[in-house]
């Protein structure tokens, strides 16, 4: 701590210490799911988790709050997680707003890109149907188009909240992966082809 000069008449001598800021409440719980986020993406995973965000038709006020989750307050980067635009590099899609008809086909198409196993995650009040009923203009919710696995809710969720959601996310991630199954044998037969027997050894 540094020395500060007192401002007149505010009943301090000059040059007294100043005393450290006060711990914002949620201080310690936002620490505590930072280190089990940073935890879980490395045991389970051993590398980053890329994330690709698809507004379809939000007030952008959700955006706002994931973009802060890249403040030096939160710094999402240290756990392991980074935004990618690319979805095709993606492990966990966030989607926010009601979808609205016309964005239909590019939640299909970005979803359909990313590698598997992959996680979509509805966040906020719209993306989760409690806005906007369905009509000729917007299905409602996210889970009218896409599998959701995981449900943010708030308008908007804030910053902690992501945070909650993404770890319940990471979980869920986990068991895809944990679900799939590998087998060693010939490679699939092309089409007009007779398929492969395998050899013994």
């Amino acid at each position: 701590m540094t020395a500060r000069p007192a401002a007149p008449g505010d009943g301090r001598e000059a040059g007294t210490m100043t005393s450290p800021p006060a711990q914002a409440p949620g201080e310690d719980e936002q620490q505590a799911l930072a280190a089990q986020l940073r935890h879980r993406v490395a045991s389970q995973f051993g590398r980053s988790l890329h994330i690709r965000t698809l507004d379809t038709g939000s007030c952008a006020v959700c955006e706002q709050e994931i973009r802060l989750l890249t403040a030096p307050h939160y710094d999402l980067h240290r756990l392991g997680f980074f935004f990618t635009p690319a979805p095709r590099h993606a492990d966990l899609l966030m989607v926010t707003g009601p979808m609205i008809r016309a964005f239909d086909v590019a939640a299909r198409k970005t979803y359909e890109a990313m590698p598997g196993p992959k996680i979509v995650v509805a966040t906020g009040a719209c993306a989760l149907g409690g806005v906007y009923p369905a009509d000729a203009f917007v299905y409602g919710s996210a889970e009218e188009i896409l599998p959701v696995d995981v449900w943010i809710p708030g308008c908007p969720p804030s910053p902690l909240a992501l945070l909650q959601g993404l770890l319940v996310a990471v979980d869920r991630l986990a068991e895809k992966v944990t679900g799939l199954t590998f087998t060693a044998g010939p490679p699939p037969a092309r089409p007009g082809e007779a398929p492969a027997r395998e050899t013994g050894r």
